[in-house]
């Protein structure tokens, strides 16, 4: 190859990558500018300054090949490679789109305020939809870099031509994945649950700390976390506390003797919620719900904003009424009794018994004929 001929090749080409890499470094410097800056223009820049910076050098090397003397094989496999960055690229930007949008819903519904069930619902819905849509172009995306090889569009000519044998067992294969999938957008949908939502999951309590694409976490109360998988959700019966609202009603259980006061137990309880800011004002309730033979069972009744505050105002409520009761009413603590009976003094005699052989039963040794009194 002599020098003029390699200028065919080294002009277009150069020029390209000058020209592709220049705008490589504005487009990366134009994203490091733009870094933590929260305004809506900044936004969409940083979302499509990177992919763009990755496709120009690339989209502009694909007329500086083509206006090169290079051809057949290598050619076409040249503008291929080309082709499938560039699609890279394109799935990537339509992912980082899909990803800014939720953050701009994420961020227009925030969670940290009182009352959060509609920023719940929300955050839900968006978070599992994002992640189908996102599965769903990277994908596509695949099927298309796969498809511009011909070897694979045999394949899948044959394929289609066996479709009915190969679905079967690709279904089956693949159930555990459709299944989760199938249950994301149930459960975005029609929402059994939320994020933040307070659950009992295989009797723990905890709440709901992420919702993925096939499974979510629950944060267990001691910092534990269980996974499960999005099938269990739709699948199995589980207790939801904040499915509607975050209000609770708590109960305190006391066993008491009879004697306990309970018109000043209702006082009492109503003056401990009152000076609670755990309590939300609806219900403080005192009510005697069982009797036993040696005590009665009173439940105090207390209601609160969230199942976090009905907790501790339940403790609350049970230690300040045992406080209460042991100094103001001892004898309304459960107590065990005793009836001591007098015992007879040995020097006084009492009847005389009647003997033995005239109370017993007939035939009681067996038989034997019972033995008669001495006269």
């Amino acid at each position: 190859m002599d020098g003029q001929q390699a200028a065919l090749y080294l002009w277009p080409i150069g020029i390209a990558l000058v020209v592709g890499f220049t705008g490589w470094w504005l487009l990366m410097a134009l994203t490091r500018r733009l870094k933590g800056r929260d305004y809506r223009r900044a936004r969409i820049a940083r979302v499509i300054s990177r992919p763009l910076a990755f496709a120009l050098p690339l989209l502009l090397l694909i007329p500086a090949l083509e206006a090169t003397p290079l051809q057949g094989r290598w050619l076409e496999g040249s503008l291929r490679m080309l082709h499938i960055g560039l699609t890279a690229c394109f799935i990537w930007l339509l992912v980082r789109a899909v990803a800014a949008g939720e953050q701009a819903i994420l961020r227009d519904h925030p969670m940290e305020v009182a009352d959060n069930l509609e920023a719940r619902r929300v955050q839900t819905q968006t978070r599992v939809l994002s992640r189908v849509l996102m599965g769903a172009i990277i994908l596509v995306g695949i099927s298309l870099i796969l498809l511009t090889f011909p070897m694979v569009r045999q394949i899948g000519t044959a394929l289609l031509a066996s479709a009915g044998i190969i679905g079967l067992v690709a279904g089956i294969a693949a159930k555990p994945v459709f299944g989760n999938l199938i249950a994301g957008l149930q459960i975005a949908l029609t929402q059994p649950i939320r994020l933040d939502d307070v659950v009992i999951v295989e009797g723990e309590w905890g709440r709901v700390e992420e919702i993925g694409s096939s499974y979510v976490v629950v944060r267990i109360w001691d910092e534990r976390r269980m996974v499960v998988p999005l099938t269990w959700f739709i699948e199995n019966p589980f207790q939801n506390w904040t499915r509607r609202s975050a209000d609770l009603l708590g109960t305190a259980f006391l066993w008491l003797d009879y004697r306990a006061p309970i018109a000043a137990i209702r006082a009492e309880l109503e003056r401990i919620c009152k000076g609670e800011a755990l309590w939300d004002g609806r219900v403080c309730v005192t009510q005697v719900t069982e009797t036993t033979d040696h005590t009665l069972q009173v439940r105090l009744l207390v209601s609160a904003r969230n199942s976090g505050d009905a907790f501790d105002l339940r403790c609350i409520v049970r230690e300040r009424m045992l406080d209460f009761l042991a100094r103001e009413h001892p004898q309304a603590l459960p107590r065990t009794r005793a009836e001591l009976l007098q015992q007879p003094d040995p020097g006084l005699r009492g009847p005389r018994s009647q003997p033995a052989e005239d109370v017993r039963s007939p035939g009681a040794e067996d038989g034997a004929p019972a033995i008669q009194p001495e006269p």
